[in-house]
C-alpha cells in the first residue's frame, strides 16, 4: 500500500505519529512537503516591479526558493527521523492543494493534519488547503489533529430553524 503523509511547519509530529500507528508495516511511505510558488513569486515581482530592472542578480526571490528548499528540507529530514522506517521525501513547489491531492494519486491512504481553528470542533478546524484536500483526494483520508483535540462541547451551535415565511 502506498501511504502519502503531508508535511506542513506546524502539523507535521502528528501526520507522522499518525502514520507510524496506522501504515501497514509493509506500506510505501512518501513524505510529502510542499512549497507555495506564491511565496518566491511574490518577491520575484516585487524586485522586478520596483527594485530591480536589470539588475537579476539581486532578485530576492531566488533567495527566498534556496530558503524554501531548505527549509523543507530539514523538516523531511526530521519527520523521517521521527517515523523511524523506511520512508520516500518528495518535495514539491505550486498550488500546496493541488499539489497535495495529484501527489495522492493511485496511494492507498493521505495522512494530512488539520490546518484551520483548532481550538474548537467543527468545519473551520480545515483550513482551505486541507478543506480541498479532503474534499478532492482520490484516496482515503485519514485526517489528525495536531496535539489534543477539543473536546465535545465546543461543536458550534446548530443554525437555527428556518423562518416561516412573511405573508402580507
Amino acid at each position: 500500500m502506498k501511504v502519502i503523509a503531508w508535511i506542513t511547519e506546524g502539523t507535521w509530529p502528528a501526520c507522522i505519529d499518525a502514520t507510524r500507528a496506522q501504515a501497514p508495516q509493509d506500506a510505501d511511505i512518501t513524505l510529502l512537503h510542499v512549497t507555495p510558488a506564491d511565496v518566491p513569486g511574490a518577491a520575484h515581482g516585487a524586485f522586478a516591479g520596483l527594485l530591480g530592472r536589470g539588475h537579476p542578480e539581486r532578485d530576492p526571490g531566488t533567495r527566498v526558493e534556496r530558503l524554501a528548499a531548505a527549509s523543507g528540507g530539514r523538516l523531511l529530514t526530521e519527520a523521517a527521523q521521527r517515523l523511524g522506517r523506511p520512508c520516500g521525501r518528495a518535495e514539491r513547489t505550486g498550488r500546496v492543494e493541488r499539489e497535495v491531492v495529484a501527489a495522492a494519486e493511485g496511494a492507498g491512504l493521505l495522512i494530512l493534519a488539520r490546518d484551520g481553528d483548532r481550538t474548537r470542533l467543527g468545519p473551520r478546524s480545515l483550513g482551505p488547503a486541507g478543506r480541498f484536500i479532503v474534499d478532492h483526494a482520490p484516496c482515503p483520508v485519514l485526517l489528525v489533529w495536531p496535539g489534543t483535540a477539543p473536546g465535545v462541547t465546543t461543536i458550534p451551535p446548530p443554525p437555527p430553524p428556518p423562518r416561516p415565511p412573511h405573508h402580507r
